[in-house]
């Protein structure tokens, strides 16, 4: 089989590229340094010659909500069509827990609409609803610092490492199109707080998290039954504190 990987530079792209490889499976890295560009179709028929499976983990580097929404609704919409001129028998794509239930989130409302072109395009296909990284909590950090402090709402969360995300997205691609989404989390359920405060920790941050329930955080105004996964959910199997030891013992040591 062949498999193009959209997105294949990025961070979940490069691990799923290399779950394949070391499958020795046929794989192509398709992303923009590459030459390869969903939003306007540059280089995508020649990247999707003789796929059998496209597995989409692109991003939008906007973070304008209106941009953002435009990106992966152009996007999906140019790689579905390619994928049905190059006969894509499987199209998978990452999404995030709670896309088809928050309206008034810019990014979600972006990922729905991306799962709607998908489910609707014809090809055969898989959506991985994905929880929050555990790579992500520095960027919700920096999203919601004022001078030394973080405040947080206490919402309950359950990240997990990128790893996982990857490895089950490489399982979803060498199995039937399940033509429906499958949701997806860490082993364990976390404070937002306690999350980020935990990654700080280890990094040797200085700054402060508090819990704050009245404080309007960026990304994360959403009630914890929305991020949470449900239905015939899937876990990953790395808990933080394994994901944090994995970082410190790659850390060079000090002279």
């Amino acid at each position: 089989m062949r498999f193009v990987v959209m997105g294949g530079t990025g961070h979940i792209g490069r691990l799923v590229v290399n779950r394949l490889e070391e499958a020795a499976q046929a794989v192509v890295v398709a992303a923009r340094r590459h030459g390869v560009d969903a939003s306007t179709g540059r280089g995508l028929a020649a990247a999707l010659e003789h796929a059998d499976v496209v597995i989409d983990v692109t991003d939008s580097s906007h973070r304008d909500d209106l941009a953002g929404g435009d990106f992966f609704a152009r996007s999906s919409r140019t790689l579905m069509e390619a994928g049905r001129s190059a006969g894509v028998s499987h199209h998978i794509v990452l999404s995030i827990v709670g896309a088809e239930l928050v309206d008034d989130d810019g990014y979600f409302a972006a990922k729905a609409e991306q799962e709607r072109i998908v489910s609707t395009s014809g090809i055969p296909f898989t959506i991985l609803r994905s929880t929050q990284f555990f790579e992500f909590a520095r960027a919700i950090a920096d999203w919601n610092t004022v001078d030394d402090t973080i405040h947080l709402p206490p919402t309950t969360v359950r990240p997990v490492a990128a790893v996982d995300v990857a490895d089950a997205l490489y399982e979803i691609a060498r199995s039937r199109p399940l033509e429906r989404a499958v949701e997806f989390g860490g082993p364990e359920a976390m404070p937002l707080p306690g999350f980020v405060g935990r990654v700080l920790l280890a990094d040797h941050d200085p700054r402060f998290v508090v819990d704050d329930a009245t404080r309007q955080t960026a990304g994360f105004n959403i009630e914890s039954d929305k991020l949470l996964p449900s239905g015939e959910a899937q876990y990953g199997s790395t808990s933080l504190d394994a994901w944090i030891s994995s970082l410190r013992s790659r850390r060079p040591v000090s002279a």
